[in-house]
């Protein structure tokens, strides 16, 4: 170790390196005893500053003027976009009339608003990016004890069916691991970014410390405040175990009646930076989509299409019976709606128990089918529904406008309590067009609300609360020259929305911010309306004249 930089030594002059210090030359920054004061100022140079020991480092360092070598730059010219001049300059005809600022007094200025930097940096965010990664540890730490009981859980109803279903049990188990992976993905990613960010600001800390204690004038009032920076905070990260929904046993569907495992469900709570749901993985656009099968319904006019599994679907038409067909084309069930005079579902859906859920506009209600049993779900007496769906968590969001005919709205319900309504922009303009015209509606894997507006000629997106996102109207283009009226709306496991657009006989296909990516106009679609997508991307459409329905094979 340097005996004179030990701690527990005397400072020694910086020349002879025995004396003990006694003076210092702030200009030169180097300690001098007595004895070698007159050897250091004795080169010539005029810029020398000795001060005792104690006062070092007080002397301010001011640039060098560029126009005039031998003079220090003591002002700014506010008028010059704050260069710095010297006294030679304030006089001379170039800064005539000009208004100049004292450095010295932006210099303390400077100063203070780093030390509040620093402050607020150690004492706050620097800590409480410490506290979102350490949740994001303490989540990691029980990721494995929360997936061996969701193992065990599946176990146990494993064990209460015969032998000829162990290597469905298996093959479940191994879905299981697989999200597990990409819950730990996740959660890696968002540590992985937290301890990025955390670095910059320990960078950042030293950085400015540095400042803090320099003398430097010009590196002081360059200095840039990055506190606007990390006071974005990240989002904080809850990704909420899958859970196992066992089903009675029929050896017939073994598969899809043992149970089903729900997807991950992330949830993040946001302070300042609205960060975007990752991706776990990627499916890529086909160059070409391609027609996988057609299915005649025998519908006339054909609205409606949704996925009980994939295996088979519902659809419904402009006639009072709901039809399930498998996808061989094989009918396979029908349900007559119990209307007053015998009028059509304005639209269906599935919830996450298999049971079939319909809009009845003619007595404002949306019924439940349970068990072959129809029920009233869901009263509007001041109300039309129109459209519905299920969302990934279980809740059900409904389209409805009111019986004057002069508003609409989307609320969100939960079994038959109403949790939430959507109705208005932040500027209290109606999000939605007043017109009854059907507005078909889904929610994103990122939680968004999508509404396909007819009448608006638009697909109109908010997020989880309310708050409006984007407003899609169409897409130029020499072939399509119809204006969007968009019918039926979807979205699939990469974000994508998808909306069919009937007077152009083609599907618009969106990113989740609303950017157009491509049509899906091949297959030899006419009129499509209602749209679905199944757990494995493949695109159902309803073809509304002659009643079938086309099953679409459009990624990777």
């Amino acid at each position: 170790m340097d005996p004179h930089s030990c701690a527990q030594d005397v400072p020694r002059c910086d020349l002879c390196e025995n004396t003990l210090v006694h003076s210092y030359c702030d200009f030169c920054h180097v300690n001098l005893c007595k004895p070698c004061i007159g050897d250091h100022i004795s080169d010539g140079y005029d810029k020398h500053k000795i001060v005792s020991f104690q006062e070092r480092r007080s002397t301010l360092i001011y640039p060098k003027c560029k126009t005039h070598q031998h003079r220090i730059c003591e002002f700014q010219c506010k008028d010059c976009n704050n260069i710095f001049v010297c006294s030679s300059c304030i006089t001379s005809e170039q800064h005539k009339g000009h208004n100049f600022i004292d450095v010295t007094e932006i210099y303390k200025t400077m100063k203070d608003d780093i030390k509040k930097d620093t402050k607020e940096l150690e004492n706050h965010i620097s800590p409480t990016y410490e506290e979102i990664a350490l949740d994001l540890q303490t989540q990691l730490a029980k990721l494995d004890g929360g997936y061996e009981k969701l193992t065990t859980t599946i176990s146990k109803q494993g064990e209460q069916w015969h032998s000829e279903i162990d290597i469905i049990i298996n093959k479940m188990k191994t879905e299981i691991n697989e999200i597990k992976v990409k819950h730990r993905d996740i959660l890696k990613k968002h540590l992985s970014e937290i301890k990025q960010t955390q670095s910059l600001i320990k960078q950042t800390i030293q950085a400015i410390r540095k400042i803090e204690k320099s003398t430097e004038v010009s590196s002081t009032i360059e200095y840039s405040s990055k506190l606007r920076v990390f006071s974005k905070l990240p989002t904080k990260v809850q990704v909420s175990l899958p859970t196992f929904i066992p089903k009675p046993i029929n050896h017939e569907k073994l598969y899809s009646l043992l149970g089903q495992i729900t997807p991950l469900s992330t949830a993040t709570e946001e302070s300042v930076l609205v960060q975007n749901q990752p991706n776990t993985s990627v499916k890529e656009l086909l160059d070409e989509p391609k027609l996988v099968a057609t299915i005649p319904t025998g519908y006339e006019n054909l609205r409606s299409v949704t996925c009980l599994n994939e295996g088979s679907i519902w659809t419904s038409g402009k006639t009072n019976d709901i039809k399930c067909f498998n996808i061989k084309g094989s009918h396979l069930q029908t349900i007559n709606m119990k209307t007053k005079s015998e009028e059509w579902p304005n639209d269906i859906a599935v919830d996450s128990d298999g049971n079939l859920l319909y809009c009845d506009w003619t007595d404002r209600t949306v019924k439940i089918v349970k068990n072959g049993q129809t029920e009233v779900l869901i009263g509007l007496p001041e109300w039309i529904p129109t459209n519905l769906c299920v969302t990934s968590t279980g809740d059900l969001l409904v389209t409805m406008y009111g019986n004057d005919e002069t508003q609409s709205k989307v609320v969100r319900y939960s079994g038959s309590t109403e949790k939430q309504t959507i109705q208005f922009d932040d500027e209290g303009k109606p999000l939605y067009s007043w017109n009854t015209t059907i507005k078909y509606i889904t929610d994103n894997r990122n939680n968004d609300i999508c509404v396909a507006d007819l009448q608006a000629g638009a697909v109109v997106v908010v997020n989880q609360d309310g708050k409006l996102r984007w407003r899609y109207t169409g897409h130029p283009s020499v072939s399509k020259n119809k204006p969007l009226r968009p019918f039926g709306i979807t979205t699939d496991s990469q974000s994508r929305i998808l909306t069919a657009h009937s007077e152009n006989h083609c599907i618009h296909i969106l990113d989740q911010n609303g950017q157009f990516l491509r049509y899906i106009d091949n297959c030899d679609l006419k009129y499509p309306t209602g749209l679905c997508v199944d757990n494995n991307d493949n695109l159902f459409v309803c073809e509304f004249y002659n009643g079938n329905v086309k099953k679409i094979k459009y990624l990777k």
